[in-house]
C-alpha cells in the first residue's frame, strides 16, 4: 500500500514524464529566414537546404490585401529576414506548416510583431500557448491597442480572420 506522499509522487513524476514526452515531439528547427509571405509566414533554409514553410505561433497578421498587410509583412522581414533563427515548432497545421515560435538575436520575433501593432495575439489558439507566453503576448496586444501603434492607429482595424470570411 503507497503512503500518501509516495502516491503524491508518483502524480508528480508521471507529469514530468508527460511534460518530457511532450517536449521531445516538438521540433527545434535551425536556419537562415529566406522568404516572408505575410506577417506571420516565413520560410527557413535548414542546414541541409531543405526548407520549411513556418507559421508564426501565437500570432494572427493582416492579410497582405488587407490594411497593414504589407506594412507587417515587411517589419517581420526587419526582424528576420536573411538572419540565422531558432524555430521552435510543437505542432504542424493543416497545410503542413510547423507552427512555431521563433527566436532571432535572442528576441522572441513573434512577440515582436504584436508590440509593434503588426500582428493580434490570437486568441483562438492561446490554449496552444505556454501561459507565460499568453500572458505576454496579451499584455503586448494591450498595449500596443492603447498606444495606437502600428494597425491599432486605424479607427477600426479589421481582424484578419475576420477578413478572411468576407473574402470566402
Amino acid at each position: 500500500m503507497l503512503t500518501r506522499h509516495a502516491g503524491r509522487g508518483l502524480f508528480f513524476a508521471a507529469a514530468l514524464l508527460t511534460l518530457i514526452i511532450s517536449d521531445a515531439d516538438a521540433r527545434t528547427l535551425t536556419g537562415r529566414i529566406v522568404s516572408i509571405a505575410d506577417g506571420d509566414t516565413v520560410t527557413l533554409l535548414d542546414g541541409s537546404l531543405q526548407q520549411h514553410k513556418i507559421r508564426l505561433a501565437g500570432i494572427d497578421a493582416p492579410e497582405r490585401r488587407q490594411a497593414f498587410g504589407n506594412r507587417s509583412r515587411q517589419h517581420l522581414a526587419g526582424l528576420v529576414f536573411d538572419k540565422h533563427v531558432i524555430a521552435y515548432c510543437p505542432k504542424t497545421d493543416r497545410y503542413r506548416r510547423a507552427i512555431c515560435t521563433i527566436e532571432v538575436g535572442g528576441i522572441d520575433a513573434n512577440l515582436a510583431q504584436v508590440k509593434a501593432g503588426m500582428a493580434w495575439h490570437y486568441k483562438a489558439y492561446e490554449r496552444d500557448q505556454r501561459p507565460a507566453d499568453r500572458r505576454r503576448y496579451a499584455q503586448a496586444e494591450a498595449r500596443a491597442r492603447e498606444n495606437r501603434v502600428g494597425l491599432w492607429a486605424d479607427r477600426a482595424p479589421v481582424a484578419p480572420w475576420e477578413f478572411r470570411k468576407t473574402k470566402r
